[in-house]
């Protein structure tokens, strides 16, 4: 049930549109004894920047789920009286920038379902690529949609099965089989949290746990058990029994910031293909459907996505990015006065550029940080202005001297031609702009904005064509194999810089989104799903043999 469901209409202005922007950022705790509403609350806020249209909490007290979700920011949706009103042992909460449903209250998350009795609540973050064929089949069977956003898809899938194999952990499994794409998704009913990702592990999700005060010192004593075996299939296998011991909850997040703000500590990622199931019989993982031969972790994570204090692979965010500073100095040289970085994604690597190149790093550009999202539209005059309402030149800093931008991508171009024009009218002699990241060729199919080709300004022009569009004097793109060279080593999905997908993408999904002449270098055509499909998993009862197996 909700406990509001009243919709206010609103015109978001953002100042940040030539960026892409993930889907949205999913959160996940089970702690009986905390205020895990309280706690959820605050791990999305440490995740609003993965999604502004709007937010939600779900709750289950051992009855029932509750949630609460509206269009806006975090602090916006939830007031304290709102969090009061949500006790429970366990949550489940998310943030939205929607690529895949219309922007209305019902494509909001979490998603709630109804099995039998049983009321469910999903958070999912990423696109699917095949649920057309898949609604299609669920309506003909009688279930009914509030939204047409592919996470309900999946939750109404979860519950068809479920319904036949009384097993929730089953229904998500079947699940997993039918859908394609990148996912990471939490999911509670009344007593336990689920939580599970694609194959490929295309969008992020960690594993984290909560100490009991009294447990602290020897949780710290075991931090050893972060050597986790690889076919760990219980709680003890996960962790020491000193950490089960001290644990007074487990959180799943969709990034390692999100655990740190409510003092949680990093157990290990969600291993691509796994489910796993926390409740008061502990914590169990198992693997849902095989994972891929190969990994395909979003690069925008390192390069844009993720906060810059986040840790993948015992790297953050902010070492990356200061990394491809110092390759991309080392790849596009200029002669220069000064480097300064686009506040405040683009600051990193511009502290690398300088640290490489020898070119003083400075503060060219003062941030706004009071207008990032707001719900009144600006007046033409203001809208002429464009980036204005965001950053300001410090125009004592930067005129007559010659300045490297660094920023972290070129999407659509329209902020850039308005920054390089602010420069120019500060009094900056040469402006090279330097760009942390190749030129995003390619449209992305699992959960960035970017679904259309034809809206990638360096997929119709050259980079020479660009920086005059822009009016930059030098204009230069870190390469692929410097990118990788940043990073964690393992795989990554860098589809929009080279065209090779690594999820098989429907003719009907694909359709027109690609210009004329473009042929993606990977696999972008799949069968469609069967006529029959979601009958034949139905009453397929082979996970009965495997259990008495």
């Amino acid at each position: 049930m909700s406990l509001d469901t009243n919709l206010s209409e609103f015109t978001a202005f953002d100042s940040d549109a030539d960026h892409p922007h993930e889907e949205c950022g999913v959160f996940g705790v089970w702690a009986p004894d905390r205020d895990v509403a309280r706690l959820t609350y605050f791990g999305l806020r440490a995740l609003q920047h993965r999604g502004q249209e709007s937010a939600g909490i779900a709750v289950g007290d051992g009855g029932t789920v509750m949630v609460r979700k509206d269009l806006g920011l975090v602090s916006r949706v939830f007031s304290n009286a709102d969090i009061e009103a949500l006790p429970g042992q366990l949550a489940v909460g998310h943030v939205r920038y929607g690529t895949a449903g219309a922007k209305s209250w019902e494509a909001s998350q979490p998603h709630l379902s109804t099995i039998n009795e049983v009321i469910v609540a999903l958070a999912h973050n990423g696109t699917l690529v095949n649920t057309d064929d898949l609604r299609r089949q669920l309506i003909e069977l009688g279930v009914p949609f509030n939204s047409n956003s592919d996470s309900e898809v999946a939750v109404k899938l979860i519950g068809y099965f479920t319904q036949e194999t009384h097993h929730l952990r089953e229904g998500i499994r079947k699940t997993m089989e039918l859908i394609r794409g990148g996912y990471a998704m939490a999911l509670i009913n009344e007593n336990a949290l689920y939580a599970f990702r694609d194959p490929h592990g295309v969008r992020p999700l960690v594993l984290g746990r909560l100490t009991s005060d009294e447990g602290v010192a020897a949780a710290n004593a075991a931090a050893a058990a972060s050597a986790l075996p690889s076919d760990a299939a219980s709680a003890e296998d996960l962790v020491g029994d000193e950490v089960l011991a001290s644990t007074a909850g487990w959180v799943v997040a969709s990034e390692t910031c999100a655990l740190d703000i409510i003092g949680a500590e990093y157990v290990r990622d969600i291993r691509p293909g796994e489910i796993l199931r926390i409740s008061a019989e502990g914590l169990v993982s198992e693997q849902g459907v095989p994972a891929a031969e190969k990994t395909a972790h979003c690069i925008f994570e390192q390069v844009y996505f993720a906060r810059p204090d986040s840790i993948v692979d015992g790297k953050s965010m902010y070492a990356c990015r200061y990394d491809m500073g110092r390759k991309l100095a080392l790849e596009c040289p200029v002669e220069a006065d000064m480097v300064i970085g686009t506040p405040d994604s683009g600051l990193p690597s511009a502290e690398g550029y300088a640290f490489e190149s020898g070119v003083p790093y400075g503060t060219g550009l003062i941030k706004n940080r009071y207008v990032a999202r707001t719900f009144i539209e600006p007046t033409q005059e203001l809208r002429a202005m464009g980036v204005r309402l965001k950053l300001n030149p410090l125009k004592d800093v930067i005129e007559g001297k010659r300045i490297v931008v660094v920023d972290d991508s070129i999407v659509r171009g329209t902020t850039m031609v308005q920054l390089v024009r602010m420069l120019r009218q500060a009094g900056a002699k040469e402006i090279h702009i330097r760009i942390n990241c190749p030129e995003d060729i390619w449209p992305c199919f699992y959960g960035v904005d970017t679904g259309e080709q034809s809206q990638l300004i360096s997929a119709t022009k050259s980079v020479e064509e660009v920086c005059e569009f822009i009016g930059a004097d030098t204009l230069a793109f870190l390469s692929v194999d410097a990118l990788l060279e940043c990073v964690p080593k393992g795989g990554y999905c860098t589809a929009c810089f080279t065209g090779e997908y690594p999820v098989a993408i429907p003719d009907s999904f694909g359709r027109d989104k690609f210009i004329e002449g473009y042929v993606p270098r990977g696999v972008v055509r799949t069968a469609p799903v069967t006529k029959d499909v979601l009958e034949e998993k139905y009453h397929d009862h082979s996970w009965e043999e495997r259990n008495e197996a």
